[in-house]
């Protein structure tokens, strides 16, 4: 299997607390018994509400991965696992450092070991109050210094440590290691500072294959550790570990990692029953994630450093990485940009997440500078413009601009530009904040902002939000016109940040935003008068009329890049013809001037387009000169004539999609049942050939195979090379997609 990139583990002690701690006093703060509401079965989980507003409101937690894999400090947190693959890195480097596996196994960096150079070795941090480098006081303020609202620890990684007093557990943080009870620590001092506490569980993998190539063990204790006591008590000591952290923490959220999909359906069933149970007789909302094994319900899903490429619902959430190149703290690692990680969270914001960033403590405690300037660069800026970020919701359409951001997981944040523009409201939904990531001079122009799409006569104010929280610079009435709105601003920046925010405030609710056209009318030349938006699709003369068009009125037209308009002169698409494949201002001049009675707007099939599936931001690829029926596949957009196509109208509302590298079209190859492929084929004029593409507003657009009925589907947040697939239809947006001409 690919190694997905897991969480790290993070400790957190408090000085005041360190008798109880170094003692392994359990943090009790209460076991509520109440009324029982939640069943464990799906029908009865997926009736909790998944993202209460609490958790809109954060946008931005930190968690931290720390543990016993950081006292190596090589390779990644998947040390535990590596060390034991001969020919790896991380066991290269074990062997040299620490002698063979089989001789100095991973338990002895809990148990204490010294190296091959006589040096002792364990993962035994202290409290400053002993004399250490630790202090979770400290660190819980540099996560409010950094503008997060929700923090906590990987209380559990894949390697089988747990971070608090565990009675199901002998090798946890109390009995061994530190002997310190890092959850009670963490949780103290996170809440002390009013954060919202985390608390994140990776364990499903541990004995799921994380610790596969270590050698079978006799000890029962050692079993434990590298899973190997067999499934049905493995998957007892899942929960059992699960309740034991809602029981001593009482988390706001519970956060999973992959694989919950291998355990056994009953012990996911019982934890969240269990656990929304006992919130409910705390009287809290919580929020339990994933990544696989529960169903969009009840629970957030979780990307893993990504999002999607679109603004999509329900309300989700990414974590990501401080470092491309490990979790946890290595020699030599590399860090994001602050701007890359702020704008990525301005980004997923605006589509209607919350960011989760780790950051990789030192295993003495220490958090690198490094990694501290970025954490104190976002709380700058959060600190100055968070208005337009907290406690804010996705607007219509979630920005403008080239920049790719997202697009599933496993995707590496991207610095934006000054023509990246990303949109927030307020929940009066009566202000729109437009984030510009980058000073633009002296005008701002926002395309969406149209006004071929927004009435804005009841805008009442514009500012630009100072660099002092709570000030504004009052700008001038803006114009409007079909390409969009113009901001006038200062010539230059006023001040120095990241991203600069533009708040238009409105007397009642902001305007609806009208769908992307993809063409439109007018009944006077020179696109005045009287008009209609027109998407994709044929308009007869009476839908036209109803349209505000009435026969025999366009004088003018636009079009998008990418597509035509056919104009007849007769109903029903009859009598002389006219195509058009760009903006016409005066139709006089093709002699046809008030002469178009019927319509139809089409892809231009002359131009080639590439085809983005909304979730996951990879495009449709054909895989290059393939064989016949072969299956079509999603790739990064790289220019490739592998992920461009023709999208050509057969003269029955249905288009054969026809790929520029092969010149063979998608087939739906007859399939009948959800999650079949899409192939290719070369044409043939059969109905599993022929695609019907509706419109779903924003410019997106649902593509049905005519045989099967089926549309194409991306399949979610999937890699790069991962096949194109068919489903039933419905509203996901992993059904949707967007044609973009080249």
């Amino acid at each position: 299997m690919t190694q997905p990139l897991s969480r790290r583990t993070f400790i957190i002690g408090t000085a005041g607390l360190a008798a109880a701690a170094a003692a392994g006093a359990a943090w009790e703060p209460g076991s509520a018994e109440a009324a029982a509401p939640y069943t464990a079965s799906w029908p009865s989980v997926d009736t909790h509400p998944p993202a209460p507003e609490w958790f809109q409101d954060a946008k931005f937690g930190i968690y931290f991965h720390w543990g016993v894999f950081s006292v190596p400090a090589y390779g990644d947190e998947w040390y535990p696992r590596r060390m034991y693959i001969s020919g790896d890195a991380c066991n290269t480097h074990h062997v040299a450092t620490y002698g063979q596996p089989s001789a100095w196994p991973y338990h002895n960096f809990i148990n204490g070991a010294n190296d091959l150079n006589g040096n002792f070795t364990k993962f035994a941090p202290k409290l400053k109050s002993a004399g250490g480098n630790f202090d979770p006081n400290e660190w819980a303020q540099l996560f409010v210094d950094a503008g997060a609202r929700f923090a906590g620890p990987v209380a559990e990684h894949h390697d089988g440590f747990s971070m608090w007093n565990s009675q199901v557990n002998e090798w946890n943080s109390v009995a061994k290691g530190p002997q310190l009870d890092l959850l009670n620590l963490f949780g103290t001092a996170i809440r002390a500072k009013n954060l919202k506490l985390l608390v994140a569980m990776h364990h499903a993998y541990h004995f799921n294959g994380y610790y596969d190539h270590v050698p079978a063990q006799s000890d029962p204790s050692l079993q434990k550790l590298y899973g190997q006591l067999g499934t049905t008590a493995e998957n007892q000591l899942w929960y059992d570990k699960l309740k034991e952290v809602i029981d001593r923490a009482q988390p706001d959220i519970l956060w999973e990692d992959f694989d919950l999909n291998l355990v056994d359906e009953t012990q996911r069933l019982n934890f969240l029953s269990y656990y929304y149970n006992q919130a409910s007789g705390w009287g809290k909302e919580v929020v339990a994630t994933y990544k696989d094994g529960f169903d969009n319900k009840g629970e957030v899903f979780d990307y893993e450093r990504g999002g999607p490429a679109d603004l999509t619902t329900p309300y989700w959430l990414t974590d990501d990485s401080i470092s491309s190149s490990s979790w946890c703290y290595t020699v030599g690692i590399g860090y994001y940009s602050t701007q890359q990680m702020l704008h990525s969270l301005i980004d997923r914001v605006s589509k209607n997440g919350n960011m989760l960033l780790n950051i990789a403590p030192m295993a003495d405690g220490t958090i690198p500078q490094g990694q501290k300037d970025i954490l104190l660069g976002m709380g700058d800026y959060l600190g100055r413009f968070g208005e337009s970020i907290y406690s804010t919701r996705a607007w219509t359409a979630y920005g403008e601009g080239p920049t790719q951001m997202g697009g599933g997981s496993f995707t590496t944040p991207r610095a934006g530009t000054a023509q990246d523009i990303r949109f927030t409201r307020d929940k009066t939904n009566t202000v729109l904040y437009a984030t510009v990531l980058g000073w633009p001079g002296s005008t701002l122009t926002i395309a969406t902002l149209n006004s071929t799409r927004i009435d804005l006569s009841s805008l009442t104010s514009v500012r630009l939000l100072n660099s002092t929280a709570g000030s504004y610079t009052n700008l001038a009435t803006p114009t409007q016109d079909a390409t969009g709105l113009h901001v006038t601003l200062p010539s230059s920046a006023p001040f120095s940040a990241l991203a600069y925010v533009v708040k238009f405030t409105f007397s009642g609710p902001i305007p609806a935003l009208q769908p992307a056209a993809t063409a439109m009318v007018f009944k006077d030349v020179n696109n005045a008068g009287g008009s209609a938006r027109l998407t994709l699709g044929s308009y007869t003369a009476g839908q036209l009329s109803a349209a505000g068009m009435p026969t025999q009125s366009i004088s003018s037209l636009k079009l998008t890049a990418g597509y035509q308009i056919i104009g007849y002169s007769g109903d029903n698409f009859t009598g002389t013809a006219w195509t058009f494949t760009a903006d016409n201002p005066d139709l006089r001049n093709t002699g046809n001037n008030d002469a178009i009675v019927s319509l139809k707007v089409q892809f231009n099939p002359a131009t080639y387009v590439k085809i983005t599936n909304v979730t996951d931001g990879l495009v449709l690829d054909s895989g290059g000169n393939v064989a016949s029926g072969s299956n079509l596949k999603q790739w990064t957009w790289n220019g490739s004539t592998n992920l461009q196509w023709q999208a050509v109208e057969l003269g029955n509302g249905y288009y054969k999609l026809v790929n520029r590298t092969n010149g063979m079209v998608a087939d739906g190859w007859g399939a009948t049942s959800n999650g079949s492929p899409a192939q290719q084929a070369p044409w043939n004029g059969g109905t599993n050939q022929q695609w019907l593409i509706t419109d779903q507003g924003n410019g997106r657009y649902r593509i049905a195979n005519r045989t099967t009925g089926l549309v194409l589907d991306g399949g979610g947040a999937v890699a790069e090379g991962s096949i194109t697939k068919q489903w039933s239809a419905d509203s996901s947006t992993n059904l949707q997609w967007t044609f973009t001409a080249l």
